[in-house]
């Protein structure tokens, strides 16, 4: 769900401190190059809350961690084709609509289950289980459109849809899609949220040996791996020990120390001066821009004039230049500039313009003003009520400040209301807001369906629109790229004319990287990879 956010004054002093009592409680890395521990360190603030099973969550922490358990049939390389994985070969139908794997015959679960088709099935059916409550995950396996998965023998297995579903084969290539044991989803699904040793058991080349909610997961290499998506064997690596450290100054300060191997989650703020023997790697995420969804069903957001003033009335370049030091472009459109399919005619056609904005809200009939400034209309105030998910980094913090004060210029309040995951929830489900914020990585724009289609999951901007839903439609079910292009740029198109989602930045994953590691490789979501890490 939320993700990444930021601006004029940043607060960032008095981190020092806090960062060197916190230094002082990490056990330092193993040293030993054959074997030995890796110590990685992440935000991952809200594991314990319900976040450990990617199946369910939304969170992208939960996969980003779970990758190391849980393996999936494909694997999506850098240039965007598909690769054999636990899938040794598949072919799919000329309408798109059956997609038949032959396995591989030798891959085993942690647990000793072994991984056939009736895996796959137990954990396809389980995702689309509505008991499941699963959204992202269900959603990427086509949620209504799936049909189910046939056995068709010991290895091989047929996943059927009720229509063409061009973007499964990148959605199975994703741990929301990878696969839990057998064992585990017939006796201790219900634990999965929660996670742990002994439920949390995949075929992946680490094992999850121990859990404290909050503090740390450690990972043991699976001695038996042999079937990486490159042909990797077991990792060098015996202990991938994963620190839960949701202070940025905290994750830099214990790479820079040498207390860990590498951070996760840096903010281009700290990016930059790590000293030598440090690598930073940027990697511009995939998908949807960290955006404002405006809604448009609940207060002063019906009305197109006021949320297109709204996004005229925001100096997003100067907030993004100042607040990201260079390191995130500004956003133009709901596809970033890495995703396929992204629309570069957007750039500069809805720039910064207070007088634009307010003559919008002028036409709007918000003309006069109370004693604070701010546009009235009807003995109405000019105000939306913006939701935000804790933990809310610093950048993000100043960004919002800059987004108040920019409205405010032109009479516009946003009242800003930071909430815990459950009081977030309770104003999200029922929609009680006026607008709130995320980020969204995905490689196939077909995450657009889940934020703008009128049963989107996601779709918190209350868009309703038959033509909108018709073309999303098309696009999932057509294998024609070209056509799904141009679908996809009349919807980028729309939307920057109808403004439901504004984008403010395409963030990227910034990862600190130690001296110790070499082998190190990234996902195309900018997630580690340690199928041949070594430390020494």
């Amino acid at each position: 769900m939320p993700h990444s956010f930021l601006r004029r004054a940043i607060p960032l002093g008095a981190t020092a401190i806090v960062s060197a009592l916190l230094l002082s409680s990490c056990a330092a890395p193993a040293s030993d190059s054959d074997g030995g521990e890796l110590v990685w360190s992440i935000e991952g603030a809200n594991l314990s809350a319900g976040h450990m099973d990617p199946q369910v969550s939304q969170l992208d922490v939960s996969g980003m961690v779970q990758r190391a358990v849980l393996d999936s049939l494909v694997f999506q390389e850098d240039d965007g084709s598909f690769t054999p994985w636990l899938a040794k070969k598949w072919t799919v139908s000329p309408d798109s609509t059956e997609y038949t794997f032959e396995l591989r015959d030798d891959v085993t679960f942690t647990d000793g289950e072994p991984f056939d088709a009736e895996a796959v099935k137990a954990n396809f059916d389980r995702i689309v289980d509505p008991e499941t409550e699963s959204a992202q995950a269900a959603a990427m396996l086509g949620a209504d459109f799936y049909e189910g998965t046939e056995v068709v023998d010991e290895h091989t297995v047929k996943v059927s849809f009720t229509q063409p579903y061009a973007p499964f084969l990148q959605a199975a290539s994703t741990p929301q899609l990878g696969f839990y044991s057998p064992a585990v989803l017939a006796e201790s699904a219900d634990q999965l949220k929660a996670g742990g040793p002994g439920v949390t058991v995949g075929t992946g080349p680490y094992e999850l040996t121990e859990y404290t909610p909050d503090q740390e997961l450690v990972y043991t290499r699976n001695d038996d791996y042999a079937w990486g998506p490159h042909g990797e064997d077991a990792p060098k690596v015996e202990t991938l020990r994963v620190e839960i450290q949701p202070e940025a100054s905290v994750r830099t300060g214990v790479v820079q120390s040498g207390e860990a191997d590498l951070a996760s989650n840096i903010p281009p703020n700290l990016a930059g001066g790590l000293g030598d023997g440090i690598t930073v790697d940027s990697i511009e995420y995939p998908g949807l821009p960290y955006s404002l969804y405006l809604n448009e069903k609940y207060g002063v957001f019906a009305d197109e004039k006021v949320r297109q003033a709204f996004a005229r009335g925001i100096d997003i370049d100067a907030a993004v230049e100042e607040i990201f030091f260079d390191q995130f472009p500004r956003a133009w459109s709901v596809l970033g500039s890495t995703t396929p399919g992204y629309d570069a005619s957007l750039e500069g056609t809805w720039a910064f313009d207070q007088d634009a904005a307010s003559a919008l809200l002028d036409e709007a009939g918000w003309t006069e003003r109370d004693s604070d400034g701010i546009r009235m209309k009807d003995g109405q105030r000019l105000s939306a009520r913006w939701i935000a998910w804790t933990p809310v980094p610093d950048d993000k913090a100043a960004l919002a400040n800059a987004i108040q004060s920019d409205l405010k210029g032109i009479g516009f309040e946003v009242v800003r209301e930071v909430l815990e995951p459950g009081a977030y929830n309770e104003q999200y489900g029922p929609k009680t807001f006026d607008l709130t914020d995320w980020g969204f990585s995905g490689v196939d724009p077909d995450f657009l369906r889940a934020h703008l289609h009128t049963d989107g999951f996601q779709n918190a901007s209350q868009v309703t629109d038959p033509e909108i839903d018709s073309l999303l439609d098309q696009a999932v079910a057509s294998s024609d790229q070209a056509q799904r292009d141009e679908i996809y740029t009349q919807l980028q198109e729309w939307n920057a004319q109808y403004t439901a989602i504004v984008p403010l930045y395409s963030p990227s994953a910034i990862t600190a990287v130690g001296e110790r590691v070499s082998g190190l490789d990234y996902d195309l979501y900018g997630r580690p990879l340690f199928y041949d890490v070594s430390v020494g």
